[in-house]
């Protein structure tokens, strides 16, 4: 990964973002977060912050994820809390260095930010 941090400031929230195969997972993590670890699954991985407070907020994700030929492939986003940490996953299955455009939408309430990024993808 070129940047040791993935995060963007969305007006009011910081953003973290990240895209990993999914046996990156240890199989523990895997069955507590109820996660298939499967070599050609992707797990997109969103928390989203105050930017102020640092407080996990509670918002609703949908996007799409489109390879370099334009196949596109819907994002479904699940919530998961850990304490007072909040993540939201999505699973998708992607090819061995299969390079990736993300375009999330990002709402709470009437707030509503667009987050884009890119990153290329490997099986094990």
């Amino acid at each position: 990964m070129a940047n040791a941090e993935q995060k963007q400031q969305l007006g009011d929230w910081d953003v973290h973002y990240i895209a990993f195969n999914s046996t990156f997972l240890t199989p523990q993590v895997a069955k507590a977060a109820n996660l298939s670890r499967n070599k050609n699954n992707a797990i997109i991985n969103i928390s989203v912050l105050d930017s102020q407070t640092q407080q996990a907020q509670q918002v609703h994700i949908g996007g799409i994820a489109r390879n370099l030929l334009g196949q596109q492939r819907d994002l479904v986003f699940r919530e998961v809390k850990d304490g007072e940490a909040i993540y939201y996953i999505a699973v998708m299955p992607f090819r061995n260095e299969e390079q990736l455009r993300f375009s999330l939408d990002i709402r709470q309430g009437t707030k509503r930010q667009q987050l884009n990024f890119e990153q290329k993808l490997y099986t094990e």
